[in-house]
């Protein structure tokens, strides 16, 4: 649905800021960083409504995700 492709990409846009200004990074790396977490693939399949919360509260799980190195997807292994 197109409603929701706006959705998540605005929830998307907003974590990513929210991310850079949090780890005082530039919105480029901020980007790439999300882009390859499991948090973002929660967010866009849906995983307990994780679009309805914050984007500050979601920049904060995306910090403790890097910070335990538990999450980021490694790109060479993707493809």
């Amino acid at each position: 649905m197109l409603a929701n492709r706006l959705l998540i990409g605005h929830k998307c846009d907003g974590v990513i800021r929210a991310y850079a200004k949090l780890a005082d990074i530039p919105l480029r790396e901020a980007f790439d960083v999300f882009y390859k977490s499991i948090l973002y693939t929660e967010i866009v399949g849906g995983v307990s409504d994780m679009h309805c919360r914050s984007d500050g509260y979601l920049a904060e799980e995306l910090s403790l995700e890097v910070n335990q190195g538990s999450g980021i997807r490694n790109q060479e292994s993707d493809q």
